[in-house]
């Protein structure tokens, strides 16, 4: 399969005050719905502002769009969602909708209406200062799908969201993609993967500023494997699988499937891991890498 980045990310830096984002390379696959995962503090956000032109003060290149330079053009076709105060707090829902139409070409206020009536903010008068963190962040997907865009950077859009709104959420991204014949492509953020799961092509993981995995969702099922075996035998299964879990009743964890033979003889049973399985499990085997680095507990 011939995939081609709709962002290519090359030696990119920024550093603050005991933390440094430093990704080397990163390509985000064009037409797909890519998550970034990672704990609260990994780098997730500080990355989507860069992306997004809301931070400037960094090192390295990013290529957008196979080589579009202009920055209108790339302005005008991504679409930002954030996790601050993305509204001033004054402002209706009405001039939420007058302000994008100024400051976009391509913001359709009637399909504006339609995703406010669809997702419960149609009261014009309503303002950003009394909505509820859910219902701001409706109002920011409301703004960012009546645009005529081409990507999508979305910081924890399920974050604020029950778990009936995650679910919608999921289908607008998916209608989104379906309807541009691979022209359409979604980066959003998430500290836990389980909610949006169901809509997510494409993986990365993050851990202290770093991209640690990545890949497209059937790929990494088929590199990690889930295995759960019987108590005797969990002190030598322990030196082998990735991650581990230990109970009375037995152990679990997730092991690289090439390493799957050095289980032999054990009593085990194997299943197919869940992406949120192979997340959490990543993300500890990196923590605890990093701890024994820098001697934190």
């Amino acid at each position: 399969m011939n995939i081609q980045p709709v962002i290519d990310i090359k030696e990119l830096k920024k550093s603050f005050k005991g933390f440094s984002l430093d990704i080397p390379s990163l390509q985000i696959p064009k037409g797909f719905a890519t998550a970034l995962i990672g704990e609260n503090g990994a780098g997730k956000s500080t990355l989507i502002n860069i992306l997004a032109g809301v931070r400037l003060d960094y090192k390295g290149d990013i290529d957008y769009f196979n080589g579009e330079t202009e920055e209108k053009i790339i302005r005008e076709n991504i679409g930002y969602t954030g996790t601050g105060n993305y509204f001033m707090p004054n402002w209706t829902v009405g001039q939420v909708k007058e302000v994008n139409e100024l400051l976009f070409e391509g913001f359709h206020p009637e399909r504006y209406q339609e995703f406010c009536e669809e997702l419960g903010i149609a009261d014009v008068k309503k303002r950003v200062s009394s909505l509820s963190d859910g219902m701001r962040m409706k109002l920011m997907l409301a703004s960012v799908f009546a645009r005529d865009t081409k990507l999508l950077l979305l910081d924890e859009p399920a974050s604020p969201l029950d778990p009936l709104m995650r679910d919608h959420l999921c289908s607008m991204i998916r209608e989104y993609l379906d309807e541009a014949n691979g022209d359409h492509s979604v980066f959003f953020s998430t500290h836990n993967i389980s909610d949006m799961e169901n809509v997510t092509d494409y993986a990365i993981i993050m851990e202290c500023g770093a991209v640690v995995e990545q890949g497209f969702v059937e790929d990494l099922k088929e590199k990690y494997i889930l295995v759960k075996g019987e108590p005797v035998d969990a002190a030598r299964a322990k030196d082998i699988l990735f991650s581990f879990q230990q109970n009375t009743y037995g152990y679990e964890g997730i092991c690289l499937s090439e390493n799957l033979d050095q289980l032999a003889g054990m009593d085990i049973s194997t299943e197919t891991p869940s992406l949120s399985q192979i997340s959490v499990a990543v993300m500890k085997r990196y923590t605890s890498l990093n701890s024994k680095k820098t001697g934190r507990k």
